[in-house]
Parts: C-alpha cells; structure tokens; sequence
C-alpha cells in the first residue's frame, strides 16, 4: 500500500561536551581542553522512488548522532554524522511546530529538517592573563526537536481519472512498461500506478465515487494527487448505460475538492468499446456529445483506436514539462 502521508519526529544531536584537561609538561602547566564536536544534523533529501515514505511508517522517531566530548591535548571532538532522510519529489513538508512550508520538487534536492547542536568550548578557550588554570567549560547546546508532517503529491504529466472499473490500469499497462494489477471488480485500486511514455509521466490515479470530496470510499486520499497533473485524461466505460451521468459524477468531485481541478486541460475517451456493439458504443459517444462532451472511442483490442490517445501524448511529449 503507498504511503502518502506520514508524521515524524526530528531530533538533531546535541554537541559534545568541551574537556577541562591540563598540560603534564612540567613548567608548562596550560590549558589543554579541547571543544566538543557539533552534533549531527537531519535533512530531506528528494529521490525518485514513490514509496520512500513508508520507511517512516516503523520508526516515527529520527535522531542524528550526538558530537563527541572534547579531550585533552587540544583534542576536539568529531562533530557527529548528519543523517539524510529520503523523501520522495512531489512531497509537501509541513514544520508542525512553525508552520512553514516547503515542497521537494527535483530529485536530490536537500532542505535542512532539524540543525545539530554547537559543541561546547573546552578549558582552553577560556585561558586569560589572570586566569591561568581555567576549570571552567561548556556543555554541548542540544540539537533542534522538530516535528513534520510528509505529504506526498504524486508530479506527473497525465492523470488518468475516472469511476472504478473505468480501464485506466489496462490503458496505463498498454501505453507503458507498468505492470499495473488489472481486474474486472467494482471496487477502486487502493494505490496510484505510475507509468512512462517516452519521458511523460502517466498517473493512473485510483477510481473516485460518488462522495469522495466528503470522505466517502478513499475520500479525499487521492483527489490530492490530481492537483499535481498537467493534463486529465478522463476515461468512460462503454459499458455504462449513462456515461453522462458518470462522467459529471467525477467532474462534480472534482470540482468539489478544488475548482481548478476542472480547468485543467482535459481529454475523455470512451473505453471498453469492445465490450458492447458497435450501436451501443456509437449511443454512448452521441449521448457524450449532446452533453458537450467530445469522447474519442477507445480498444484494448483494436490496437487502430489507440492512435487517438498516441497523438495527445506525442503532443504533450513535444512539449514536455511538470506542473507545480
């Protein structure tokens, strides 16, 4: 199952502890302390992989290793190793404690989570004319507490939308390498399906129902990722006897979780032709255009009929770029 949103804890290392040490050189007698190591800090890191964030599903909790004490003999200690949490790119991470908001948008893109803590000075850096034997040393600051929230938000160039059982993983499998699990059930694919057509990115976004805006079914979990698309193809099944009255049911969700979803740019295609007969599919393409609606037919089984979707991604291909 994909892992879209999760909540964790940040906490950076504290620094080292600065040394109170003297120099055994008779006649020589100084200062030898030396200073803590700074403590490691926590940064996002964007990678391509769509399920990094399921690592943090285990383990809520991050923390970066501490810097190490000081040590005699001007000896300061080794700051401590940063950890590097990866996230993939479309991901929204929220600061919990702040507010802020940052996006990762490219892969290895690094924002900063949580900063490691100074390390404290040792007894050498506090030495003055008058205080020649200094006692007196540092804690290391401890490192910053943060707690975010990860959101993904699926960039891709194509979202597939459109009601379960509409053919979207059969269209994502055909036109692309993915191997998308493809049944004959009236129940929606619990997780997005990626899929590359010559460098566009093809989102098969989970089917909507009727409600989803208000919770129903998977609710708003994948409307979110819909945002993110440049271009919607909405896919009808020939196999519904009123494929107006579905294909407004998605747009009116749509519509619902955000009214710019419906002024993207969009292409319907009338899927599953094969399905019923020729005079039940061309029924269902008039009752599309007497609503408005300008569907081109499309086969799994009549290769021909997928020159139509060809076309709109050559287009796309040609000018080729992700939405923000």
């Amino acid at each position: 199952m994909l892992v879209d949103d999760v909540t964790i804890r940040c906490e950076a290392g504290a620094g080292g502890r600065g040394a109170v040490a003297f120099q055994k050189v008779r006649l020589a007698q100084g200062p030898t302390g030396g200073s803590g190591g700074r403590g490691g800090s926590i940064y996002f890191e964007g990678v391509a992989d769509i399920g990094a964030l399921s690592r943090y599903t285990s383990q809520k909790t991050l923390r970066a290793e501490k810097g190490k004490d000081g040590r005699g003999q001007f000896v300061d200690g080794r700051d401590g190793e940063d950890m590097t949490l990866s996230v993939p790119t479309g991901t929204r991470i929220t600061n919990l404690d702040t507010g802020y908001v940052q996006e990762i948008e490219s892969v290895g893109q690094r924002v900063l989570a949580a900063g490691g803590g100074t390390g404290g000075r040792g007894n050498f850096h506090f030495r003055s004319s008058t205080n020649t034997s200094p006692k007196e040393f540092e804690e290391g600051l401890p490192g910053d507490l943060m707690h975010y929230r990860l959101e993904l938000r699926l960039i891709a160039d194509v979202g597939l939308i459109g009601l379960p059982n509409a053919g979207k993983s059969s269209l994502l499998n055909e036109l692309t390498a993915a191997k998308s699990k493809v049944a004959n059930y009236a129940f929606t694919t619990l997780e997005p399906n990626l899929g590359v057509y010559y460098g566009l990115v093809i989102a098969d976004i989970p089917g909507l129902i009727e409600g989803a805006a208000e919770g129903k079914g998977l609710g708003v979990k994948f409307l979110k990722h819909i945002e993110r698309t440049r271009v919607l193809f909405h896919l009808v099944s020939a196999e519904s006897e009123e494929p107006v009255r579905e294909y407004r049911t998605v747009r009116a969700e749509l519509e619902k979780h955000d009214p710019a979803l419906i002024e993207k740019e969009e292409y319907v295609f009338l899927t599953k032709g094969d399905a019923v007969t020729p005079e039940e599919r061309d029924a269902r393409l008039a009752a599309l255009k007497k609503a408005g609606v300008r569907a081109s037919p499309v086969s799994l089984l009549e290769p021909e009929t997928l020159d139509s979707v060809r076309r709109v991604l050559n287009g796309l291909q040609a000018g080729q770029g992700h939405t923000s």
